[in-house]
């Protein structure tokens, strides 16, 4: 191979290893504090405050748009003129000279219109840094802070009074069962108290992991786990509905306080609240698709459903979800749908509608069937009706906790350690080695970067064990070098000259290092395939390394050697004391 095409290899593996590598220099040097802060928070904290920010912009724009029409927009609004022209284009409509408060309005129909574009300004910014962060490399908790938690869920208390799991497998589907919903409760809590995104796991048969990163309060998280999805059954206030419909309609940015609460409690009786209904979007997260106001008065408890299943109705063949009430819940069912037909009633859980469905005819006999809706979302209402009969005790195994500040001292004493080892083994080359020493010093840096790309490239998490790992590999980055220059220390000794010297050096210690490095990668793929936390942490930084550090010593370091031969000329080799 020649030198050009082994130059353009180089720069090909470069530009790759950049590309990999720019998400994490985007995250961590590009993007605000402020908005990392909210990308690592949860979806719903990111849609509240998309939804706020976007209500207090649209206020302040139409206030400055009545006071003074004609003046121009504020800068932190110019990201707006490319979506206005669009729309001046769609309608036809001439293009303003000038984009100002008045003209900028002009683009859209409504204020709604207005307020929608907004908010997925905000959306869309956020959840650009959060993909920028998911692509990047991540710190661990021992780097970060955060905790982490196992927890425990009783399966066996879960369905101890399930009727018709007394044999093995059916046991073994509830057990199933009880996990999935389990860990579905605990994605939601977490998700809607407003933590950072956390990573939460199945460990084994009955324990669930729990890793969230950043600051985290130990006391409101356990309140968070050992709590109950609340579901109950509430009923529909129709007029009260379109009441406050029609007043959302004309008021978008002014109906809602920052907490969710009426501006305006007015708008409905004191016994209704205004909930919002969720559906489940395309990528499975809970999308909010209107509002409905209900009665504040719970009409049914959902503990008193003791199954459910989705099914098919007799007639139209359509998904139905079927379940089951007590004896005392169909009595209580039972009279309230008898004195409320033709109305609708309302499955609310944890404070969200998830269904709305029409009270045909009394139910008697504690056997209910909902119908109207697709298959998808029959499975959907059938999780939620579990959350209420299959309740899954859940305990604290253990727990950890680890400091902001601790995390923040950990990761600059991890960056010290390196940084402080490349030095003294880069001024140790530079003495022993001189002039060949900036080629070993070049290596590893450039060892380092490829090492940093990869572990980008897969999302990989930085932990101490990892950054053990990160040390472990300059040492025998530099090892490979030392094999390669005392291999050419003995052919200049025996009279070669440079390019002869230079091509026997690497030469004849490929395979030595080959050797020793290949039994150090099948020894990190082991550890990496049996070994777990901070072991496979180590493993797979130390794996990733000695491939690096071998392309490094044997390809980028001969290509700098054979450039300095035939770019600059150079007949001698500047290689140690007392060596020509």
């Amino acid at each position: 191979m020649n030198k050009r095409t082994r130059f353009v290899i180089l720069l090909v593996v470069l530009a790759i290893c950049f590309w990999f590598l720019w998400p994490s220099i985007s995250w961590y040097w590009r993007t605000p504090k402020e908005t990392q802060a909210l990308a690592l928070s949860s979806l719903q904290n990111i849609k509240d405050y998309a939804a706020a920010k976007a209500s207090e912009d649209v206020r302040e724009f139409t206030a400055k748009a009545r006071s003074d029409a004609a003046a121009p927009i504020d800068d932190s609004f110019s990201w707006i003129k490319k979506i206005v022209k669009r729309n001046y284009k769609s309608m036809d409509m001439k293009m303003p000279s000038q984009f100002t408060y008045g003209t900028v309005l002009d683009a859209f129909a409504s204020e709604q219109e207005f307020l929608d574009v907004m908010q997925a300004h905000y959306r869309d910014t956020i959840l650009d840094a959060k993909k920028r962060y998911e692509n990047s490399v991540k710190l661990g908790l021992d780097l970060s802070g955060g905790m982490n938690i196992i927890v425990k869920a009783d399966l066996d208390a879960a369905i101890a009074n399930q009727v018709g799991s007394d044999t093995v497998e059916t046991a073994a589907t509830l057990k199933s069962d009880a996990m999935e919903q389990a860990i579905d409760s605990l994605t939601s809590r977490i998700d809607r108290f407003g933590l950072t995104s956390p990573v939460i796991r199945q460990q084994g048969d009955d324990r669930i992991y729990i890793e969230m990163p950043g600051a985290a309060q130990s006391d409101a998280i356990n309140t968070i786990i050992m709590g109950k999805g609340i579901l109950n059954f509430r009923l529909v206030d129709e007029s009260a509905t379109t009441a406050f419909m029609n007043y959302y309609m004309l008021n978008p940015t002014n109906t809602f306080a920052a907490d969710g609460t009426l501006l305006d409690p007015s708008i409905i009786p004191e016994d209704c609240e205004v909930l919002g209904v969720y559906q489940n979007d395309d990528y499975g997260l809970e999308e909010r698709t209107g509002y409905l106001a209900v009665k504040k008065e719970i009409a049914l408890d959902g503990q008193h459903i003791k199954s459910a299943e989705v099914g098919s109705s007799g007639l139209t063949n359509r998904p139905e979800v079927d379940f089951v009430l007590d004896s005392d819940g169909a009595v209580i069912f039972g009279e309230f749908t008898s004195a409320h037909r033709g109305e609708r009633l309302a499955i609310v859980n944890d404070n969200r509608i998830r269904s709305a469905a029409t009270i045909n005819d009394a139910i008697t006999g504690g056997h209910v069937a909902i119908t109207g809706f697709s298959l998808e979302e029959a499975h959907n209402l059938q999780k939620v009706l579990q959350t209420a009969w299959l309740s899954v005790p859940l305990s604290v195994e253990s727990q950890q906790v680890i400091g902001a500040s601790l995390g923040q001292q950990a990761r600059q004493r991890g960056l010290f350690a390196v940084a402080f080892g490349l030095g003294l083994i880069m001024i140790f080359m530079l003495i022993y080695y001189k002039g060949a020493g900036v080629n070993a010093c070049v290596a590893q840096v450039l060892n380092l970067y490829m090492v940093f790309s990869v572990l980008s490239a897969f999302n990989m998490t930085i932990t101490l064990s990892s950054i053990a790992g990160m040390i472990l590999t300059i040492g025998m980055a530099v090892d490979a070098n030392v094999i390669i220059f005392e291999r050419m220390k003995e052919e200049l000794r025996d009279g070669k000259k440079r390019a002869a010297a230079i091509a026997a050096g690497f030469r004849n210690a490929f395979w030595a290092i080959m050797d020793s490095n290949i039994t150090t990668f099948i020894a990190a793929i082991f550890l990496s395939q049996l070994g777990s936390g901070s072991i496979q942490g180590f493993a797979v930084s130390l794996a990733i390394g000695v491939v690096s550090s071998v392309f490094t010593a044997l390809f980028v370091s001969h290509l700098m050697f054979d450039f300095n031969t035939d770019t600059f000329h150079k007949d001698t080799v500047s290689i140690g004391w007392g060596v020509k």
